[in-house]
């Protein structure tokens, strides 16, 4: 009569598997070398207001500018800026010494925090989530006739606020030396800011919610 081969080992096939799997990656991860710390990316996309913005705001073209100090390579401290243009809707004017001039508005989103990093195929694919503080600021300013020359605007409102903020990123470096990269970043942010009206929203608090996607180019070394 044969015998019955059994394995030796004592896991299933399917936890064999999954236990290969996991060790694949760790060792993907812990092969990870050189890798650059100091990270700027430029971008732009979309800025969505959500939460009591949304009866207020609407979705407009927003730019981001970011730094991120990578110490370890599956860690990073991330600073940036997101500027979400006109997302009010304000359209007014007031007449200066000048002419008349054009009031319009623009929401600062500044995100201070950090990221976990997953690097793989030798560090040229990056995946991270992260997240941190947020400080909002909302704010009407006015179309300055020169860069040497300015006006100032006492009919213009603002808005401010703290909340936080979380990301998803996923990039790809472009060269061998991990220099150029483009990726995309997606940025929740909720909190809340009060002050004046701005547009149609009213002199209250609100609860702001934010979603926010960025075609981002980076610089690294």
């Amino acid at each position: 009569m044969g015998e019955t081969c059994h394995d030796r080992s004592g896991l299933r096939p399917g936890v064999q598997r999954l236990a290969f799997a996991v060790f694949a990656f760790t060792a993907q991860l812990a092969g990870q070398g050189y890798f650059p710390h100091h990270n700027f990316t430029v971008g732009g996309g979309a800025g969505m207001p959500r939460g009591d913005l949304r009866d207020y705001f609407s979705d407009k073209f927003a730019g981001s500018f970011s730094y991120g100090y990578r110490f370890h390579p599956y860690f990073q401290a991330d600073i940036g800026l997101d500027i979400v243009f006109g997302a009010a809707r304000v359209r007014d004017w007031i007449d200066t010494g000048v002419g008349p001039l054009r009031i319009h508005d623009r929401e600062y989103l500044l995100p201070i925090g950090g990221r976990a990093i997953a690097p793989l195929l030798g560090g040229r694919w990056l995946f991270s989530g992260g997240g941190g503080a947020a400080y909002m600021n909302y704010r009407e300013s006015l179309q300055q006739p020169s860069d040497y020359f300015q006006v100032a605007c006492p009919y213009c409102t603002s808005r401010s606020g703290w909340g936080y903020y979380a990301l998803a990123n996923t990039s790809v470096f472009l060269d061998r030396g991990q220099h150029f990269r483009f990726g995309v970043t997606g940025r929740v942010y909720r909190g809340n800011t009060q002050g004046d009206s701005l547009g149609t929203a009213p002199p209250i608090e609100t609860r702001d919610h934010w979603v926010n996607v960025i075609a981002e180019f980076g610089f690294s070394f």
